[in-house]
C-alpha cells in the first residue's frame, strides 16, 4: 500500500534535505510536488519544515547544519535501537557521523558512513514513524546509492541491515545494478560509480521522488529553476531523470511501471 500506517525496520522509512537556502528550498519543492510545507513550531527545531501530501507527511526540509555544507537529501533507515545500530556500523567497517539522538520528541536518529563514503542516517521512532505515504506521485519511491567501491559497500549493508541482493546487468560496458531487497522486497538499489564523475565527488545516496510523467516532471523541475542532471530516460522498470534544484541538491523523478 502506498500509505504506510506502521513502522518498518531496516528499510527507508524518511528523506529530508539540509539545504544553504532552506527558504528557498521550500518554495521550490512547494511549486514542483504540489508540497505544503510548514515549519516545525518548536522554537528548537531550528528552521526544519514538514513536507505535506493532502495533509500527510512526505519528507523534510531544513538548513545546512554547516554554513559550508553542501545542500544535499539524505536517506533514513528504519531501526529499532539506533544505539545498537551505530555499534553494527563500527563492526561492518562504517563509521559513526553522528551518535543516536533525540529530536525533539519525534524519535532518534544518527548518521553514518558507509566504507565507500556514501552518508546513510537512522530513525528510530517515537511519535512520529517516519513518512505517512511513499510510492505515490510527489512522495519518496526510491532510493540509490552511487559508490566509489561497490564490492566494498554491500557487505556493510548486508551485516547492519539484513538487506539481501539481487544482480542484474546494466547493458554493454555499464557493469552490474544490485538491487537491495528485505523480505524478497526490493527497496533500494546500488551501482559502481560512472568513471566519468570527477574524482572530487563523493560516494552518495540519491533520492526518488514518483511522479506521473517524467518527462512533464524533468521539465518542470528545470523551468523552477533546477539543472540538468540526466535527463528522462527509460530503463528496464520505467523511465527516470536526475535534477540539482537551485542550491545544487541532487534528485530523481521517477514511474516505475506496473508489475503485471
Amino acid at each position: 500500500m502506498a500509505e504506510t500506517k506502521t513502522f518498518v525496520a531496516n528499510a527507508p522509512v524518511w528523506v529530508d534535505l539540509s539545504s544553504t537556502d532552506a527558504g528557498k528550498a521550500r518554495d521550490y519543492y512547494a511549486k514542483l510536488f504540489g508540497w505544503k510545507v510548514e515549519l516545525a513550531p518548536e522554537p528548537d527545531a531550528g528552521g526544519y519544515a514538514l513536507a505535506k501530501l493532502d495533509g500527510k507527511d512526505v519528507a523534510g526540509i531544513g538548513p545546512a547544519q554547516t554554513p559550508e555544507g553542501p545542500s544535499a537529501w539524505s536517506v533514513y533507515i528504519g531501526t529499532h535501537d539506533a544505539e545498537k545500530t551505530a555499534k553494527d556500523v563500527e563492526a561492518a567497517g562504517g563509521k559513526v557521523v553522528a551518535p543516536p539522538f533525540d529530536v525533539l520528541k519525534s524519535g532518534r536518529m544518527a548518521v553514518f558512513q558507509d566504507p565507500a563514503g556514501a552518508f546513510i542516517s537512522v530513525w528510530q521512532p517515537q511519535e512520529m514513524n517516519g513518512a505517512q505515504v511513499m510510492n505515490e506521485p510527489s512522495s519518496f519511491a526510491w532510493a540509490e546509492l552511487n559508490a566509489r567501491g561497490i564490492e566494498k559497500a554491500k557487505p556493510f549493508y548486508t551485516k547492519v541491515f539484513g538487506w539481501g541482493e539481487k544482480e542484474s546487468p546494466m547493458g554493454e560496458g555499464q557493469g552490474m545494478y544490485t538491487e537491495f531487497k528485505k523480505d524478497g522486497e526490493s527497496i533500494a538499489g546500488a551501482m559502481e560509480m560512472n568513471p566519468m564523475v570527477p574524482k572530487e565527488v563523493p560516494s552518495y545516496w540519491t533520492v526518488y521522488f514518483a511522479v506521473d510523467d517524467v518527462d512533464k516532471g524533468f521539465k518542470k523541475a528545470i523551468d523552477l529553476g533546477g539543472h540538468e542532471m540526466l535527463a528522462p530516460t527509460d530503463y528496464p522498470g520505467g523511465r527516470f531523470a536526475i535534477v540539482s534544484d537551485p542550491q545544487g541538491a541532487v534528485f530523481g523523478v521517477m514511474k516505475m511501471e506496473e508489475q503485471r
